[in-house]
């Protein structure tokens, strides 16, 4: 992964201060949104956090893409982490501490059980190992399967999706829309095995967000968690990829402020 230049004038908040941990690409994202009352949604969220709503709902999002790209600060490449699938449960939210807006995930099934390992060990995220398959049917189409492995009841998902490639709409995402709430969000909140707030903050360049088109065959990612979703339709998004930065997980606290910093992550490259 080549070296990036920051620039952070797009950012709702300060670049993180330090240096960053790790780096990934997220590939032929699909992103499948439902809205959920606010009431259904903060029972399941730790008490240091509240719902962040958009049009006076929770959203609920089944987002199953592709990572690769793996580079972890100073260690050589992980022989075996070079790239997988990976499908995640989230909601949106903001610590109680700060307001900082984020991202908080019910569950994570990855394909690659170091990866899973590492990521519960150091982000104390709820990864799962699951039997997954990411298919390119056609340009910008995709078959998506998971299965997850030794999680007591069986929690499947499975959708064909396509991206309808980019419009002036999409490439114009503005503060305030419905896009915008869901991708602009500069970390990823859990707890630590002592039940303390932690965070993980990220970065990157602005969602290169496309409309989409999906049939979703099955899923149980909202019902593993008690959850129904609506009958209506998903809203849908697809993303061809996207580089990601990754800091160290941190405690939650006000006296955390990242520092002022002005200036997207681009590549030199």
């Amino acid at each position: 992964m080549q070296e990036y230049l920051f620039r952070t004038s797009h950012k709702p908040r300060p670049l993180p201060a330090g240096r960053w941990a790790m780096t990934q690409r997220w590939n032929d994202l699909l992103f499948a949104h439902w809205p959920i009352p606010a009431s259904v949604i903060a029972p399941l969220l730790p008490e240091w956090m509240e719902v962040d709503t958009f049009q006076e709902s929770a959203w609920l999002g089944a987002v199953p893409f592709w990572l690769d790209r793996i580079k972890i600060r100073g260690v050589p490449p992980v022989p075996g982490v070079r790239g997988f699938p990976d499908l995640n449960l989230r909601t949106y939210v903001r610590d109680r501490f700060t307001g900082t807006p984020g991202i908080y995930c019910f569950s994570i099934d990855a394909s690659n059980l170091l990866a899973v390992g590492v990521a519960r060990m150091v982000y104390h995220l709820p990864y799962y190992w699951a039997e997954m398959r990411l298919e390119e049917r056609a340009d910008r189409e995709f078959e998506f399967y998971s299965r997850r492995r030794f999680g007591g009841r069986p929690v499947f998902f499975k959708a064909r999706y396509r991206g309808l490639g980019p419009t002036r709409r999409s490439a114009e995402m503005r503060g305030g829309s419905f896009e915008s709430f869901v991708t602009e969000r500069s970390c990823l909140f859990s707890s630590n095995r002592a039940g303390q707030p932690i965070r993980a903050s990220l970065h990157y360049i602005p969602w290169p967000l496309e409309d989409a088109e999906a049939e979703i065959e099955r899923n149980d990612l909202a019902a593993s968690i008690g959850i129904k979703l609506p009958n209506a339709a998903p809203v849908l998004h697809y993303s061809r990829r996207l580089a990601v930065y990754v800091w160290p997980a941190e405690l939650v606290r006000p006296a955390l402020a990242g520092r002022p910093v002005t200036a997207v992550a681009a590549p030199t490259g």
